[in-house]
């Protein structure tokens, strides 16, 4: 099994999209309408150089992502915003199968949203889009998920959110149980990849998943 982070433990699409907005227009660039889903799912490599050369900050892309994912660390040490049900299905499909996370935040971010759960012992692996070639759609992540957990990507199954985030599940050959995020709503067609959709995380149990890996 492996847990997309953003979107599906932890309701932070808003935070990002808030926190690069406010950086992008206080560093002179100009922010549109369509950049937080333009980024969702990209890793920290990839959109903090879409901040420098399509949102027009002229400051070297490391130090966006790095000043970017401080501000989102920080607003989390005042408050994590769990989605209901994370912790309790994480613990409970962690009593069942080895878990991975395969995340596009940064890895600092993704280590401090464990711990400040309390759910950081509960996967075996942990896996940052900034330690692989592509961030989501490409299957990057996932793949590398699956290679720390030593078993075959096709043998997994992937809880997702966002289109990019199925795409790059599926692409990996794993099957999606998609969790549609509310503010940002995957596309219908990649919607289509997921072998299974349910309404919130809190329907997520060890039942659901047996169901699927039989079918």
């Amino acid at each position: 099994m492996v847990f997309d982070l953003d979107g599906v433990l932890v309701d932070s699409e808003v935070v990002w999209d808030e926190v690069r907005r406010r950086f992008t227009q206080e560093n002179g660039g100009h922010w549109h309408d369509g950049a937080q889903r333009d980024m969702m799912g990209m890793s920290s490599v990839e959109w903090s150089q879409y901040v420098h050369d399509r949102l027009g900050v002229e400051m070297e892309p490391g130090r966006i992502s790095e000043a970017v994912a401080d501000r989102v660390a920080d607003l989390y040490r005042e408050h994590l915003p769990l989605l209901p049900g994370a912790v309790e299905s994480v613990r409970a499909i962690a009593a069942e199968w080895p878990l991975g996370l395969a995340s596009s935040s940064n890895r600092h971010v993704i280590d401090l949203v464990l711990d400040e759960a309390g759910i950081a012992d509960d996967f075996a692996v942990t896996v940052s889009s900034e330690e692989v070639g592509a961030g989501k759609p490409a299957p990057d992540v996932y793949l590398e998920a699956a290679r720390r957990l030593d078993v075959d990507p096709g043998a997994c199954v992937a809880i997702e959110d966002s289109t990019n985030g199925i795409r790059s599940a599926h692409a990996a050959e794993m099957a999606v149980i998609a969790v549609p995020n509310e503010d940002f709503p995957p596309e219908p067609d990649a919607l289509s990849l997921a072998a299974a959709v349910l309404d919130s995380l809190e329907d997520l149990t060890p039942g659901v998943v047996r169901t699927l890996a039989r079918a």
